[in-house]
């Protein structure tokens, strides 16, 4: 994409009182890649898709999993245009916020403050489930595993013309329907 990338990295520490805390270098935290946390390196240009990781302002429209286009980058802030639902278009603001790593199978708790977006080129179906979008892209290299899961992923374009499915390793795939969930 054009345009200057700008880099943001993460400040990672042990959160305070952590009998553990010492001897854990900062550089290895920087390592640490957990499912809803940010990334330690970050690197974004203004127009780039990202998705928010977590709730902001959900009468605003920031809830996690929203779909936003960087607009500005600033050293303190992001700012961003959502790009579906009942808030598209809205230009919002977007601090560095502190996430912990509650529940995670280290034995300490990592504090990361970093932006709390990730870049959204391709997300997962489940992630998808709920998003409308103008055009839809599937790469099934494996069928789907779940009842609805099919579903769910080519009913998030707004028309049938829109969607475009990939299958590398079959000429088709199989929809999963659990019949008795449907009685």
């Amino acid at each position: 994409m054009p345009g200057d990338e700008h880099v943001f990295f993460s400040a990672d520490t042990v959160e305070a009182g952590d009998d553990r805390e010492y001897g854990i270098a900062t550089e290895f935290l920087n390592t640490i890649t957990l499912p809803g946390m940010p990334p330690h390196w970050l690197a974004l240009k203004v127009g780039v898709p990202v998705i928010l990781l977590r709730n902001l302002d959900t009468s605003s429209g920031l809830c996690n999993g929203t779909r936003l286009i960087v607009r500005r980058l600033a050293h303190r802030l992001i700012v961003v245009e959502i790009v579906g639902g009942f808030h598209a278009g809205t230009i919002l603001n977007i601090p560095r916020i502190t996430t912990s790593s509650i529940g995670n199978h280290w034995p300490f708790t990592l504090l990361r403050r970093q932006f709390p977006v990730q870049l959204a080129f391709a997300m997962t179906i489940n992630k998808a489930q709920g998003q409308t979008m103008g055009m839809v892209g599937i790469y099934l290299p494996e069928p789907v595993f779940t009842h609805g899961q099919l579903y769910v992923a080519l009913s998030r374009a707004t028309s049938v013309d829109n969607v475009s499915m990939h299958c590398p390793n079959e000429e088709s795939t199989t929809n999963v329907v659990y019949t008795e969930l449907l009685r």
